[in-house]
């Protein structure tokens, strides 16, 4: 059978099949509910699932939805290696920790932000201290959304943003679009004025979960960056240390790096990983972005920023608010048979790598 059956459809599907999955495979379950509730009214739950030892040395942990929309993918690996029961592999004395929805708000609403507009992963820096100025953002922030979204608004900004590479090079144009800003709260990739739900619940599971556990390795789903189908593995981390020597030796030297410059991915403030380091003090900590690629770099950009638009200007139950819906979950989820193979394939072979150096020690 096609491992497309499994890739849920909407939250509440991808939940239920979580949960039962979950409980098939004998996992230990938490539900965290989210203050806020889902378009059809609906409660709104991280989900944990802890399968293994209690006492493990060592864990591979899965997560879902950081950015919402790009749940559909993590969560149909997460189903797919409980379902095709991988969950078997598990080495002695290793667990799996599977966190669903850690932004349940953006996956239900078809959102890659959270819901207070915030791109998860750029909220983990210490808000007490001065905020990262980001001047290209400042630059092009009234470029990027546009007050009327039409296609001559479209093409007008577009050709304005593509003026702006031009001039300060590409990699200056991809960090002042995504690398992370902190002046405009409805703006595109805004990394927040105060850590999110979503940015405690992550800190509070790693510490109540894994604090005791020496030997931590993570895979972080996301999608929209790089060739279709192709999974990336980005270490966001500065790269002279011991953690990013090892994962290069448990995954074939595959692991790229934006401190080194051999990421599709430019250097990111407020990065999740950071924060997964920092919980985890007395642990080794191996943290992955296992990053797919969708479409063309345009179009999903065109799609994040026609999203950020509707949610800043537009109306959501629109005939336009309801066809940038649909773009923004296209643009970050093929839902296509091949695209879904080529992501489960990829997903147990790095899960599989990391379950066999966390075995090592």
């Amino acid at each position: 059978m096609s491992v497309a059956r499994h890739f849920p459809g909407e939250y509440r599907q991808a939940r239920a099949s979580f949960l039962a999955s979950s409980a098939a495979a004998g996992a230990r379950l938490e539900a965290i509910q989210h203050p806020l509730r889902g378009p059809h009214g609906e409660q709104l739950f991280t989900d944990v699932a802890w399968i293994g030892p209690a006492d493990a040395r060592a864990a591979l942990v899965t997560i879902a939805a950081t950015h919402g929309v790009e749940g559909y993918c993590g969560s149909g690996c997460q189903i797919a290696w409980l379902e095709e029961g991988l969950h078997k592999e598990l080495p002695p004395g290793v667990a799996l920790l599977a966190i669903h929805a850690i932004n349940p708000h953006g996956y239900a609403w078809t959102r890659r932000v959270t819901e207070d507009n915030v791109d998860l992963n750029r909220n983990f820096i210490d808000h007490a201290r001065p905020l990262p100025a980001n001047p290209g953002y400042e630059a092009l922030a009234d470029t990027i959304t546009p007050r009327e979204w039409t296609e001559a608004s479209i093409a007008a900004s577009t050709r304005a943003m593509e003026a702006y590479k031009a001039k300060h090079g590409d990699l200056a144009y991809r960090v002042a679009i995504f690398g992370g800003q902190f002046c405009d709260p409805h703006g595109i990739f805004f990394g927040g004025h105060a850590p999110t739900w979503s940015n405690r619940t992550l800190v509070d599971i790693f510490r109540r979960y894994l604090s005791k556990v020496p030997r931590v390795a993570v895979v972080d789903y996301h999608t929209g960056l790089g060739p279709y189908g192709h999974g990336e593995l980005i270490y966001g981390l500065p790269a002279n240390t011991d953690n990013f020597k090892r994962l290069q030796a448990w995954l074939n030297n595959e692991v790229t790096s934006t401190d080194l410059g051999t990421s599709a991915s430019q250097p990111i403030l407020g990065m999740n990983q950071t924060a997964m380091v920092e919980a985890l003090p007395k642990s080794q900590v191996h943290v992955i972005a296992l990053e797919y690629g969708t479409w063309e770099p345009p179009a999903v950009l065109t799609a994040l920023r026609a999203d950020n638009w509707l949610h800043k200007h537009g109306e959501i139950d629109s005939a336009q608010g309801r066809a940038i819906k649909k773009e923004i979950r296209h643009a970050l989820y093929p839902d296509a048979d091949d695209w879904k193979k080529l992501v489960w394939e990829r997903a147990a072979e790095i899960n599989r790598g990391l379950l066999r150096g966390l075995a090592q020690g």
